[in-house]
């Protein structure tokens, strides 16, 4: 969840670390610090807070052979100047960074201090500096080798040793790491964002690789120090897609982006000639599809929501049994694996450790995983037995959005695919295309009304406590609703299926927590609008989502933002975007740092 960048090269060094951090501080803003090596000494300025701070902190442009750096997402040790990273051993001629858990660190740092070692933080990191200087006997790659099966736990690691100028040794275990290569110039980064700029070829190194770089070049080894041939792949997103474009934050900007990305996600994947979907990268023909008896789904947080719809309608449209799971829960129940069911492992970096480490539990266990996600190299992308990319583009704000309708959409897709095998006719399939084309620009209308969720937050963002509340396939759009304004506003808020509230929620009911109502025009209409009149009964605030021309509603409502009319399976993305909307404008109400949420980071990569 943290974020590494290293560079050897001509340029500045500092400079290059510390814009290189600011692309990569959505994984992690708790503190940060780089460390530069001249050929006799390190450089090190480490500072708590943002990136901004350590920029400030950092005396002038500091010139070197080589260099690391890192932005922290605190897991051991308070967040403090003497926690962040860079790490050193006693002797200050080895600095690490780290992005991971080691899970064995006290056991490590107990038999260590034995040996004499002294520790100046409270971090688990430091112990990986103080074994490669005890196991060091002038190659660092040879010694960075023997320390690693001591370790127990998850590493994205950058090493530099004083004796060895203008070298850094990087290794993955569980957490990503990337090699760019240039020309007379090296870059390591936790994600392509950092050395996009300088660079389009890369190489996404595999769990167990390590590499050195120089400035003139690299060479990447296996766990037994075997030299590795590593393909360079082309990095093919766009400079200005990870800036803000204009818009003041990147939610803002990719909450915008939707009318495009969606429409990314299906174009191509949709064929009107025979009424259903193609998504090629799942590997596998009718024939295959057909004999698909159950499907599964792991995920996690925005990504197990937007599953939850997945599943729902791949079960009410394709008539076969579906279920979204958390995936950190899988991997620990033992899971049963049975023939004929299809598993998708969904996650927007394709590094969500709990995820990943689901994925390959179900895979051990003789099922095929699918995976879905948005960053191309990502470690499920490429351990899964085949899957689909959502093209959204770079999701640089923490809370993500147009990630989750492009999840959507792909489940739409294969939801079409597997019901024209089965049972949906040309006719029916049309329709569903028809009606999957025009969501962007429905999308598009609703762009342009976000004034009115403006006025809306400003109304309602001094309340402490929400219920969202939806049923069918917008229960899940109630989730990912409430999860979006407690993100990034910190308002406490829980989503519920609407026929649930009687069941529990109803006591909090008050005139102090408002009730947001999913309303769509579909089959559970009537059923929703029962649950908002025994709110109402109870003296509650009424905030609904609702259809154009739905004046039955208008009337319960203290409140209410219309959606256009559509085909109902499509309203889930016409209701999720003013839930998100809603949020962000809350969020800047209350001041709050609406791209850095406190606490989170963008890629969840340690358990």
């Amino acid at each position: 969840m943290c974020g590494i960048v290293g560079y050897c090269g001509p340029r500045v060094i500092s400079d290059i670390l510390i814009e290189g951090l600011r692309r990569l501080e959505y994984r992690g803003y708790d503190s940060a610090g780089i460390s530069i090596t001249d050929g006799d000494e390190f450089t090190t300025v480490k500072k708590k807070g943002k990136i901004k701070d350590l920029a400030s902190a950092v005396p002038q442009e500091i010139d070197g052979l080589a260099g690391i750096g890192h932005t922290r997402w605190a897991t051991h040790g308070e967040v403090t100047d003497t926690n962040a990273h860079p790490h050193t051993d006693n002797s200050g001629k080895v600095v690490i960074v780290h992005n991971g858990i080691i899970e064995n660190y006290e056991a490590l740092k107990s038999r260590l201090k034995q040996n004499g070692h002294r520790f100046m933080t409270q971090t688990d990191s430091e112990v990986i500096a103080h074994l490669i200087a005890e196991l060091y006997a002038g190659d660092l790659e040879k010694a960075l080798l023997e320390v690693l099966p001591l370790l127990k736990g998850t590493y994205g690691l950058a090493v530099m040793h004083q004796d060895e100028p203008g070298k850094i040794v990087g290794v993955r275990n569980g957490s990503p790491l990337v090699l760019g290569v240039g020309e007379d110039e090296m870059f390591l980064a936790s994600d392509v964002t950092a050395i996009l700029q300088y660079t389009r070829d890369a190489i996404y190194l595999n769990d167990g690789d390590l590499v050195s770089v120089t400035k003139d070049g690299y060479k990447t080894f296996d766990v037994h120090h075997n030299e590795v041939s590593k393909n360079i792949e082309q990095i093919n997103w766009e400079i200005n897609q990870i800036e803000k474009d204009g818009f003041p934050h990147f939610m803002e900007k990719e909450i915008f982006e939707q009318v495009e990305s969606i429409k990314r996600a299906f174009t191509g994947r949709l064929n009107r000639d025979s009424a259903t979907g193609h998504l090629g990268g799942l590997d596998m023909e009718p024939r295959d599809l057909l004999t698909v008896q159950r499907v599964k789904i792991i995920a996690a947080g925005t990504s197990y929501y937007a599953s939850i719809i997945g599943a729902y309608l791949i079960e009410r449209i394709a008539r076969i049994p579906a279920q979204a799971e958390l995936s950190s829960e899988v991997r620990y129940k033992n899971p049963i694996v049975e023939p004929n069911t299809l598993y998708f492992a969904v996650s927007q970096s394709g590094e969500t450790a709990d995820t990943l480490y689901a994925m390959r539990e179900l895979q051990r266990k003789g099922a095929r995983v699918l995976g879905l996600c948005n960053v191309v190299g990502s470690t499920i992308a490429r351990e899964s037995d085949g899957g689909v990319y959502l093209h959204s583009g770079p999701e640089i704000a923490v809370a993500s959005t147009k990630a989750f309708t492009s999840q959507l959409t792909i489940f739409y897709v294969f939801t079409l695919i597997l019901a024209r095998i089965r049972h949906m006719g040309v006719e029916d399939g049309l329709d569903f295309i028809n009606a999957l084309e025009k969501v962007p620009s429905q999308i598009g209308e609703l762009l342009k009304k976000t004034e009115e969720l403006k006025t809306l937050a400003k109304k309602y963002y001094t309340y402490e406590n929400f219920l969202f509340l939806g049923r069918g396939l917008n229960y899940a759009v109630a989730l990912e609703g409430a999860l979006k304004l407690k993100e990034v506003s910190y308002i406490h808020a829980e989503g519920y299926s609407a026929a649930e509230i009687k069941h529990g929620p109803i006591a909090l009911i008050n005139e102090s927590t408002p009730s947001l109502f999913i309303v769509p025009d579909d089959a559970l209409r009537e059923k929703v609008i029962s649950n908002m009149k025994e709110v109402k009964a109870r003296k509650g605030r009424l905030i609904a989502f609702a259809v154009e021309g739905d004046d039955e509603v208008a009337n319960i409502a203290d409140d209410v933002f219309f959606v256009p009319k559509s085909h109902e399976l499509m309203y889930p993305f016409l209701m999720v975007l003013p839930a998100q909307v809603f949020a962000y404008y809350c969020a800047i109400e209350l001041g709050r740092n609406v791209d850095q949420p406190r606490n989170l980071a963008k890629s969840v990569t340690v358990e």
